[in-house]
């Protein structure tokens, strides 16, 4: 199957990309998770987070802002200590402040979606070169979470956030998820 330029042979990759990547995604809890895994990845790559996702989705509650909202400083500290996430302090610490900054946002999820006004945004790039790593709608989103309290959401990751979650659709036409995300 032809696949994105970014998409390696690992397994684990190769699934990400046909079955999520890219999908318009609406459910609040996926676009809190994404939003998280993705600010994890800053400096990262996206194959070293979604390899850990799992170990992320039980030592952070499944994602439950609810519960990471009030993650207590000691419970941060042991998470350092496990090898099976990114032990970055001020990483685990944007989980408590952006859970925080999620649950005082009326309808997160309507209003993320809205920097695309609504609806996904169908891009027609043939190769690497064409697809950009911000765009403005990438830098408005990134202000206005910055402004609603959240960290780790400069314009790139907000960026590769659209893209994950489908409000952009950055497949390369040579793609074959391309074709069928265009129906």
């Amino acid at each position: 199957m032809p696949r994105c330029f970014w998409c390696s042979d690992d397994p684990l990759y190769q699934a990400y990309h046909d079955h999520e990547w890219g999908t318009p995604q609406r459910d609040p809890a996926l676009l809190f998770e994404m939003l998280l895994l993705e600010g994890f990845q800053a400096g990262l790559s996206w194959i070293t987070v979604l390899r850990k996702r799992e170990r992320y989705r039980e030592v952070l509650h499944g994602f439950d802002p609810v519960k990471l909202a009030a993650l207590s400083d000691e419970y941060i500290e042991e998470l350092m200590q496990d090898p099976g996430i990114i032990r970055n302090r001020l990483k685990l610490k944007a989980v408590r402040r952006n859970a925080q900054a999620w649950l005082a946002v009326d309808n997160p999820g309507q209003w993320l979606w809205s920097f695309v006004g609504g609806a996904p945004k169908i891009n027609h790039f043939t190769g690497r070169s064409d697809v950009p790593a911000v765009t403005d709608e990438a830098k408005a989103m990134s202000k206005a979470l910055q402004k609603a309290g959240f960290t780790f959401v400069g314009p790139t990751i907000c960026y590769a956030f659209m893209q994950a979650t489908g409000m952009v659709m950055d497949h390369t036409t040579d793609c074959d998820r391309y074709a069928a995300l265009l129906r």
